[in-house]
């Protein structure tokens, strides 16, 4: 049992539906009537669906990610990682980010680790691509793109030049197709100020083994995404897949090689392999397998949901599609959270639980300034827009979906300031190594060479 004299409700993951989770048990619960912990290895929360803009500068990255120190100030909040679950004893193994791992007693459990890259074994890609699962990814990857302008704008080396003016995104949902309308954006006003970068030097390549991309806004108007980003000097290779990218040597399935020097990978995701080793059941995909209640199968005190979670899809299922499953989405996340929050404080008083049932209420994504799709579902009927409209509904859900008011604040400020001033184009690269030039400055000087005796200098003439 506890340590503490009050029943523990652990959360492994402090993401989206660890957060919001946390916050509705915390709302819900009476004083005194447990103790909440959320462990994770980020002592923030990133709201994913903005790391593409973030990526651009068309948002501070600061505002992006929620510290959970902050809003969740009556949760007990441990950073590190959860490695192991002991489900006979209620104890979870804790390793900190430093110092040795310690057990932690629960009564009552929530799984929210979410999601990873999905990757498969490239040759080169470990070591040449960028993710965009995280805010730092989305630095890195601002910051690379811009040192690639300043580095094709010093050189006199041809090959030099069109390697870093060569970018390659794998990978066509919601976060590859977002992410190279974003980017491409920010290059062509970056190049404005660059004497000898143009916007036609540029190559950028979208490629997807799928036969389409951005699936989830529907067929036709995905297939205007494709037009929209072609129109833009985008080009795009369906049906096909890397095959290695040694060195920045991209070799694609359809036979096409390029050098590039920028590898962003967004081809999907999979549940947190972290998974494996908590002796839960799982689905054929990795996902924990749950309940309508959001349940895991075969337990009374422990609840999944979000991306690492294979959740029944109740509106599906109703309608006549037996396998139907909630897609791993922002939309869901959400929802998902505050019923599992609801259905831990009745577990743990002993009442009824509901299960999870939202009707797609559908999908927007934002292409670059001012650009974007949006598909709106209200009862039968389908709304589809495209364009500056699409991407103002982009924005507006977005933004409103952002969690706490003072983020929302923040990222309506950057975009109202964005409306009046250009956009910002510095690399700030040093910030991955930010001690190196101090290093290089306070590093003892290197001790002189011994001089050699007469006897020795004779010798060697």
């Amino acid at each position: 049992m506890s340590t503490t004299e009050r029943p523990r409700i652990l959360v492994v993951g402090g993401g989206y539906v660890g957060l919001y989770a946390a916050r509705r048990i915390l709302k819900k619960m009476r004083y005194g009537e447990a103790t909440v912990t959320v462990v994770d290895p980020r002592s923030y929360m990133t709201y994913q669906p903005f790391l593409p803009e973030a990526a651009a500068g068309s948002i501070s990255p600061r505002h992006v990610v929620v510290p959970l120190r902050r809003v969740l100030p009556k949760a007990e909040v441990l950073t590190g990682r959860v490695t192991t679950i002991d489900q006979d004893r209620k104890v979870a193994t804790v390793a900190p980010l430093v110092g040795e791992a310690y057990e932690l007693p629960f009564d009552y459990l929530v799984i929210a680790m979410g999601a990873v890259s999905r990757t498969f074994p490239i040759p080169g890609l470990a070591e040449q691509g960028i993710g965009m699962k995280g805010i730092e990814e989305s630095i890195g990857l601002r910051n690379h793109v811009l040192e690639q302008l300043d580095k094709a704008d010093s050189t006199t080396d041809e090959d030099v030049r069109r390697k870093a003016l060569t970018f390659v995104f794998v990978g066509g949902g919601f976060a590859g197709a977002e992410t190279i309308g974003e980017v491409e954006d920010m290059a062509r006003d970056a190049a404005k100020y660059y004497t000898n970068v143009k916007r036609e030097d540029m190559r950028f390549i979208l490629v997807d083994a799928a036969d389409k991309i951005l699936p989830e806004v529907g067929p036709k108007l995905g297939a205007y995404g494709k037009e929209h980003l072609e129109s833009r000097g985008v080009e795009i290779y369906l049906s096909t897949s890397m095959d290695s990218c040694v060195d920045g040597h991209v070799v694609l399935k359809n036979g096409l090689e390029v050098d590039s020097s920028t590898i962003v990978w967004t081809a999907g995701v999979k549940p947190n392999p972290a998974l494996a080793r908590f002796g839960l059941p799982l689905g054929p995909r990795g996902h924990v397998d749950t309940s309508e209640k959001l349940q895991v199968q075969g337990t009374d005190y422990i609840w999944a949901a979000g991306d690492n979670a294979q959740v029944p899809d109740m509106v599906g299922r109703r309608a006549g599609n037996p396998n139907a499953w909630c897609p791993p989405n922002a939309q869901h996340a959400l929802r998902q959270a505050k019923v599992l929050g609801d259905n831990v404080i009745s577990g743990m008083r002993g009442f009824p639980q509901k299960e999870y049932s939202h009707a797609n209420k559908g999908a927007v994504a934002g292409l670059g300034l001012h650009k974007g799709v949006a598909m709106i579902v209200m009862g039968k009927v389908k709304i589809k827009l495209k364009g500056r409209l699409a991407w103002y509904m982009h924005r507006g859900y977005h933004g409103m979906a952002m969690p706490t008011w003072n983020r929302k604040i923040r990222i309506f400020a950057d975009w109202t300031l964005a409306m009046f001033l250009k956009r910002e184009v510095v690399s700030l690269g040093a910030m991955e190594t930010p001690r190196e030039e101090f290093y290089e400055a306070a590093k003892p000087a290197p001790a002189p060479a011994a001089a050699k005796p007469e006897g020795e200098k004779a010798k060697a003439s």
